[in-house]
């Protein structure tokens, strides 16, 4: 075997050999990676680094001058423990350096623990494992929608966007039922761009996966409507045949790569206990010499880099011939528009959909209405519900635009069925491939099925829109189990997510164009299923109001002796409490997104929530936690710390206080006790 005291003569070298030495160096690197931190995994990247390899260098195509190239291969690393194999893989390519390996796990390094997005090529934040399948399935509808609407003729194999979406993926990824769900979806949707690799070690952090598993995923991935691989994960001749087979066939593929953990190092091969933990530096030592590598640490020599990057030449030319033919596309004014539009993020202005005002009309048909509007004016929008299309309202929308589906490219709804938590994750993916807007519709109450997700896209920051109907107990008659209560709070605590609660259709509406907006941070439409009031403000005010996040809705004659500060359908409650009250200076207030008023001034903040002088009362159908931060201690917050319970949705409000009477006798003892 040939080894690093061989390094002269390796121009000379069988490409096999060099292969089987890059291999053996980036062991080396993994090795070194994680014992130098003290922390992270050896084991799996240690199995899954011959399929990494080989794809990184033979097949996956990219620009290794701009990491953001469109039309490039995706890769995501859904088991993100593997991290220093991706890490290193960078490192070869030349987008990360040796100084980075060596801060693996530090404090604002450019090697985190688990991939993060924000480092140059690095396609998704992963580590909660099953996501990143999810993902990259994502990825996978975003290249063949954007493949169907800029191809050339009817030819959907050809134009600027043709390119696969690779997956690498552990046994624990195939154990949460994430992945499940978004097979489904993907093997339903024929998803063929879609190369899914299982590096099958048999070891997970406890113990070997036959602990828990026994699960056949060969005939589990053939009933989803999958291409199914089995081979050796280990062997270069059965990967390269196994990628090029699944790139060709009209199906998302698997690829189960039969393999060993730690494979490659001295004595701990199979070892559960490599999983998570660095090596000894004894076996360290060994492994080295075992795999002909030199007793030094960061050990990576010019003639591997030049190896590994002797595609680079051949992927500059494909990227330059693609430019030209974008160039040749966009001379055609409608396709111009549309790059425009998808690739350069050019939102279009939109209208207001119009709304009686002498009307009750529930807010989640309001997003109905503007869906259809905004959907008419921008073609790259896309999303559906988890089988919630009439209550979610978006049942038009998937009428007129038509389903997803293998033989309807064309289709902008994507019938996800109940599979909450699949769903919002494939969204995810959709907005990190680029190309389309897209949202997702379920009960508010369901949005805990998806919170994992949730919290991904707000660290992403990803522009995702979620439609969240039935937002509290004016659910009714289903009861307890789909009356959300501590939801609404629960969403505002995550960071960097905005949740929008509006008070009704015009709010609606200018709450859904503030979401298409935001392309940084994802936004909940919290909506009723009961019909409110149309506000009379005019659209202006309305506007104003919402993208500061809380204003004014119904002034007091001078300074306000009472301030109801609400949400949702409580806003047109307090503004009923209000014209009760005749002895007192009242303002109204609604707070669409706290998280919008948070990012004003403090001047603007006190001139809507003054902070002396005045009583704040909070009304809103949820959880009383939170609003502490706006009513002081004097304050009253109304609201329902309880779970609900089934019946007629006025009962309940009557049942639980949420009448103007009921509100108005609550705010007078009150203030009888503070006084």
């Amino acid at each position: 075997m040939l080894s690093y005291k061989d390094i002269s003569s390796f121009s000379s070298w069988h490409k096999e050999d060099k292969d089987l030495f890059t291999v053996a160096v980036i062991k080396g690197l993994i090795m070194d990676t994680v014992r130098n931190a003290n922390s992270g995994h050896t084991g799996g990247p240690m199995s899954s680094t011959d399929v990494a390899y080989i794809l990184f260098s033979e097949y996956l195509n990219f620009d290794p001058d701009d990491h953001k190239w469109f039309n490039r291969d995706r890769f995501v690393l859904s088991a993100g423990h593997e991290s220093a194999l991706l890490y290193t893989l960078l490192t070869l390519i030349g987008w990360l350096k040796i100084d980075d390996l060596q801060n693996f796990r530090q404090l604002h390094s450019n090697t985190p623990g688990h991939p993060e997005v924000k480092i140059k090529g690095v396609e998704a934040t992963t580590g909660p494992l099953g996501q990143g399948v999810a993902m990259g399935i994502g990825m996978g509808v975003a290249e063949s929608k954007l493949r169907n609407i800029f191809s050339q003729d009817t030819n959907v194999n050809s134009g600027p966007i043709t390119h696969y979406n690779y997956i690498l993926a552990s046994d624990g990824d195939l154990q949460e039922p994430i992945t499940s769900g978004a097979a489904a979806l993907a093997g339903r949707w024929g998803l063929s761009k879609v190369i899914l690799f299982y590096d099958s070690n048999e070891a997970q952090i406890s113990g070997n996966a036959s602990r828990a598993d026994s699960t056949n995923y060969e005939t589990i991935f053939e009933g989803y409507g999958w291409h199914v691989q089995t081979i050796n994960g280990h062997d270069h001749k059965q990967i390269c045949s196994a990628i090029e087979k699944a790139q060709v066939v009209n199906k998302p593929s698997i690829i189960i790569g039969k393999t060993i953990m730690a494979y490659g190092s001295a004595k701990m091969e199979g070892d559960h206990e490599t999983h998570g933990a660095p090596l000894p530096q004894d076996e360290i030592n060994a492994t080295k010499e075992k795999l002909g590598l030199p007793n030094e640490t960061f050990y990576l020599p010019v003639e591997v880099v030049n190896h590994f990057q002797y595609r680079f030449s051949l992927l500059r030319k494909i990227v330059s011939k693609w430019n030209n033919e974008v160039l040749e596309l966009r001379k055609n004014k409608d396709k111009e528009l549309l790059w425009n539009l998808c690739i350069e993020g050019e939102m279009p202005k939109l209208n207001l959909p119009r709304f009686d005002e002498n009307t009750m009309l529930a807010t989640r048909k309001a997003f109905g209405q503007t869906l259809d509007s905004f959907a008419e004016i921008i073609p790259n929008l896309v999303g559906g519900s988890a089988d919630l299309e009439p209550s979610n309202y978006t049942g038009n929308f998937a009428a007129t635009y038509g389903d997803f589906q293998n033989e309807n490219r064309d289709g902008r709804n994507f019938a996800f069925g109940v599979r909450e938590f699949p769903m919002a994750a494939i969204l995810n993916g959709i907005d990190l491939h680029g190309g389309l807007k897209s949202f997702g519709g379920t009960f508010l109450v369901f949005s805990d099925y998806e919170r994992p997700a949730l919290r991904l896209a707000a660290i992403q920051r990803l522009g995702v829109i979620h439609e969240f109907t039935h937002d509290s107990f004016y659910v009714g008659e289903d009861g307890p189990t789909h009356q959300p209560v501590e939801h609404i709070m629960s969403l505002r605590a995550i960071p960097n997510f905005h949740v929008f609660r509006p008070s009704d259709a015009k709010e609606s509406a200018v709450c859904f164009e503030i979401a298409l907006k935001s392309n940084n941070t994802p936004s909940a439409l919290l909506l009723t299923r009961q019909g409110v009031p149309v506000s009379a403000l005019d659209y202006d005010t309305i506007i104003e109001g919402v993208q500061k996040g809380a204003y004014i809705v119904k002034k007091s004659e001078g300074n306000p002796d009472l301030v109801f500060l609400a949400t949702g359908s409580e806003v047109s409650l307090a503004l009923e409490v209000a014209d009760l009250i005749n002895d007192r200076n009242v303002r109204v207030v609604s707070v669409p997104c706290f998280e919008l008023f948070e990012q004003q001034s403090e001047s603007y903040k006190k001139s809507v929530i003054p902070d002396r002088r005045c009583i704040k009362i909070s009304i809103e159908a949820g959880i009383t936690h939170g609003w502490e931060r706006y009513i002081g201690i004097n304050g009253l917050s109304i609201g329902i710390d309880h779970y609900g319970l089934s019946a007629p949705y006025k009962d309940l409000a009557e049942e639980f206080g949420f009448t103007p009477e009921k509100v108005k006798k609550r705010i007078s003892d009150h203030l009888n006790q503070l006084l």
